[in-house]
């Protein structure tokens, strides 16, 4: 397995608009090869951001890098980033990506 995993720092006030962008979009994975699960996670607050992560489990490394080339990855990512409902940025700084091939499950 791969697990795809991308780390945003969301500025404070923000966290309802950008857990709405996440809840409400279509992601186009259902239908995509070697997609396994999806998960959204919140997690700690820090000097001037709340923790989030996105975190893709696929079957292998090729199901994923098969995503990233897929029109259907294009259209999930059609709009990342965008603001919510105000016009300030989501976000501090950029989305951090990291991947991991699975060594052990139990």
């Amino acid at each position: 397995m791969y697990i795809a995993m991308n780390r945003f720092k969301v500025a404070f006030g923000s966290e309802t608009d950008f857990e709405h962008v996440w809840t409400s979009r279509d992601t186009h994975l259902t239908d995509v090869p070697g997609f396994v699960e999806f998960h959204l996670l919140r997690g700690p607050r820090r000097d001037d951001h709340v923790l989030y992560s996105s975190h893709t489990v696929w079957s292998d490394f090729a199901a994923f890098e098969g995503w990233t080339k897929s029109e259907a990855f294009r259209a999930a990512h059609r709009n990342a980033g965008s603001a919510g409902s105000g016009s300030a940025p989501l976000y501090v700084g950029h989305p951090e990506f990291e991947g991991f091939e699975v060594i052990q499950t139990v």
